[in-house]
């Protein structure tokens, strides 16, 4: 939820990039990078193209940011401007907005049973189930087999604690059907990492 503080930083900060100030658009790059990233990276398996997203999103936000009315967050708007961004990528390229063969992971945890354990029910954080750096590892190669609506609703949900009023402005899409992306995207993330574990256990 905003603060009349966090109101006033985003307006002083969008004020001083108007005013053509350099540092201040360094600092608003600096600021909402994690975001658009995050995003970019969700959507866009290939990395060549993900670094010229980010700056493409980037110099969006800037082209438009004259227009911004502060009727939502600003991170929520640069994070509907880092989708379209993406999907426009992706339709041009002709390329799926999904992975149906996605690699398996490199890793392979030992700590793979505590992460899926955790994972009873698809309306638990996904976040919560890991706990360590491997454990994160497993479940982010999870949601790049995710179909884009998935990935976009789950990453901008547990990563960036966004509410789901915010993730449906971004999404465009109603609240309940952002609900319904966030319960069987869980689910899929649990039958994903499920399937895994039984594979690495059955090789042992």
């Amino acid at each position: 939820m905003s603060t009349d503080a966090d109101v006033r930083s985003e307006r002083e900060l969008v004020e001083k990039v108007l005013d053509g100030d350099r540092d201040a658009f360094l600092a608003f790059i600096d600021r909402y990078e994690r975001l658009v990233k995050h995003v970019v990276f969700r959507m866009v398996d290939d990395d060549r193209d993900r670094e010229e997203l980010c700056q493409d999103v980037f110099m969006r936000a800037y082209r438009y940011l004259d227009d911004f009315r502060f009727e939502s967050k600003l991170s929520t708007w640069l994070a509907r401007i880092a989708r379209n961004t993406c999907l426009n990528h992706l339709e041009k390229k002709d390329m799926p907005l999904y992975a149906d063969h996605a690699p398996a992971p490199d890793d392979e945890s030992p700590d793979a049973r505590a992460a899926l354990n955790r994972i009873e029910d698809p309306d638990e954080d996904v976040a919560d189930a890991a706990s360590d750096r491997e454990r994160r590892a497993l479940v982010r190669e999870g949601i790049k087999t995710l179909s884009e609506h998935y990935r976009t609703a789950l990453t901008l949900y547990h990563l960036e604690g966004m509410s789901v009023s915010q993730i449906s402005d971004i999404m465009e899409n109603p609240e309940g059907t952002v609900k319904s992306h966030l319960y069987r995207g869980r689910k899929k993330l649990k039958d994903w990492l499920l399937d895994r574990y039984s594979q690495e256990e059955l090789t042992l």
